[in-house]
């Protein structure tokens, strides 16, 4: 082939094949050229104990620049481009330097980089004994277009990994990277590990470390997080993503393993969180099968968990407004209007929120996220609110929370097309008759059937719904019972007698 050195073996091979058969059918055989078979058949030597050509065999085209043009400018910047640089010397010298000059420019550049550049990054491989070192991160899996009860699920994976044997946990993630969902996830990962590494490595977590211009400390929970787990907290050093490799490239396997067993389930849906979690175990599950053995070797070496778990909550006030709702670190709950004007204690893990008052949990809720275009989350149950709009349906069609109270997108669906085509009023009596109805026990079907309305493309009806979902008790009739006098029972023993 052009441009590539013929070798003693290439040699010997034509040679073997020339005996049997003809030049031509022997150089193909030999992978090399009729011309080139020609000069093997007259040379006296094999290639490898010819001298060394230190000639050129044609003109060097960029002799008149190299020196004095080309070489000043990569002293300069040694990060120019062989394009970068042919395109200068065409704005210098127009109509002197054709595209062709190209690739012998780029080749001259790698040369010069690689005798006079500046100096290159160096990587230094780590060994991992068994015990010392975990890893966890976070990654965003919104690629896997996981979607719950009909509804898009943009969520990350906490994953945390042993560096020696490559045994794995996830943990599905929908608050953000967070402390409450570092704790969660690492702490579930240690249990179900059974021990604990010497070392828990992260990246520049914002949730773990402080990452201030002049300080690098870590945050006092966190501190107190691997202080409980006797673990030492060590973090890569900022922007250098290769001190954490071991994680990162977990991260892609991991993601590619969903990827193919949802490709396999022939559908990305799921019916609740739970079963996507399970979904996500049994994954996990399946790819630890790999590192069984080093893991065997492994968890000796890690070390006793400890007595219990430290809290995998944040304790935060808040008090219940007018407007029967409270919010936590700038997200929106709703709460029965009994407790309007109360100061709650919340709890707030990383998946669900608890408030407390009196020293019982009388609210529990799952953690508000924020939606495309918002900056804070909102969990509003329409549940705690539905009495108040009945009695106050006028309020529902500016109500500022309306469209979080929504049980379902067909309920939404629904209040668009009933305020498009009916007065104000009776279409904010309509829907709140409606969410009553929902709210007593008949969400899903009512649901089912205000779908098939909007595939006919029919307003709802409120009382032929509550006749179908709800009917009305049929009265009980009177029954008159009248007590036997004790003469009877004397008569019935005379009789018997």
């Amino acid at each position: 082939m052009p441009g590539k050195t013929i070798t003693d073996h290439q040699v010997h091979k034509y040679k073997q094949h020339r005996n049997k058969l003809t030049q031509v059918a022997a150089a193909a055989k030999a992978g090399i050229s009729e011309r080139s078979a020609r000069r093997i058949e007259g040379a006296p030597s094999l290639p490898s104990q010819r001298p060394t050509r230190d000639w050129r065999t044609r003109q060097d085209p960029l002799q008149a620049v190299w020196d004095s043009e080309v070489v000043p400018l990569l002293q300069a910047d040694a990060r120019l481009s062989g394009v970068t640089l042919l395109e200068e010397l065409q704005r210098r010298y127009p109509g002197q330097w054709a595209t062709g000059v190209l690739r012998t420019l780029q080749r001259r550049v790698r040369q010069w980089r690689a005798q006079f550049g500046a100096e290159r990054e160096v990587y230094f491989a780590q060994e991992h004994p068994p015990g010392r070192q975990g890893l966890s991160d976070f990654t965003v899996a919104d690629g896997l277009n996981v979607e719950i009860e009909g509804c898009a699920f943009p969520h990350r994976l906490y994953q945390f990994a042993l560096a020696y044997s490559g045994w794995r946990h996830a943990t599905v993630i929908d608050s953000g990277e967070s402390f409450m969902a570092l704790s969660t996830g690492l702490q579930a990962a240690l249990w179900a590990l059974g021990g604990v590494p010497e070392e828990h490595r992260t990246d520049s977590l914002s949730a773990a470390f402080n990452n201030l211009a002049e300080q690098e400390s870590l945050t006092g929970r966190y501190d107190e997080l691997c202080r409980h787990y006797g673990l030492r907290a060590t973090r890569c050093n900022p922007g250098q993503s290769n001190e954490n490799g071991s994680i990162e490239s977990r991260h892609d396997s991991l993601k590619t393993a969903l990827d193919q067993a949802l490709r396999l389930r022939g559908s990305r849906s799921f019916d609740n969180r739970s079963d996507y979690e399970a979904f996500v175990a049994t994954i996990v599950q399946r790819l630890n099968t790999r590192s069984a053995k080093l893991l065997a070797i492994e968890r000796p070496m890690l070390r006793a968990l400890p007595v219990r778990r430290t809290a995998e909550f944040e304790e935060l006030p808040a008090r219940v407004s007018k407007y029967a709702i409270f919010s936590v670190k700038g997200a929106q709950y709703s709460a029965p209007s009994q407790l309007i004007g109360h100061r709650l204690t919340v709890r707030q893990y990383a998946q669900h929120i608890e408030c407390w008052l009196g020293g019982q949990c009388v609210l529990s809720r799952p953690r508000a996220t924020p939606q495309e275009g918002q900056r804070h989350g909102r969990s509003i149950d329409y549940r705690h609110l539905v009495g108040a709009l009945k009695r106050k349906p006028g309020a529902f069609a500016r109500w500022v929370l309306r469209d979080a109270a929504f049980p379902r997108a067909v309920y939404r669906q629904t209040w668009e097309r009933l305020a498009a085509h009916r007065p104000e009023r009776e279409a904010c009596k309509t829907m709140v008759g409606l969410l009553v109805l929902a709210a007593d026990g008949h969400e899903a079907q009512l649901a089912q059937e205000l779908e098939q309305l909007i595939e006919l493309d029919q307003l709802p009806d409120l009382n032929a719904l509550t006749a179908l979902l709800a009917p009305p008790r049929s009265a009980v009739p009177d029954v008159v019972v009248t007590l036997p006098t004790l003469a009877s029972y004397d008569e019935l023993l005379e009789v018997s007698v």
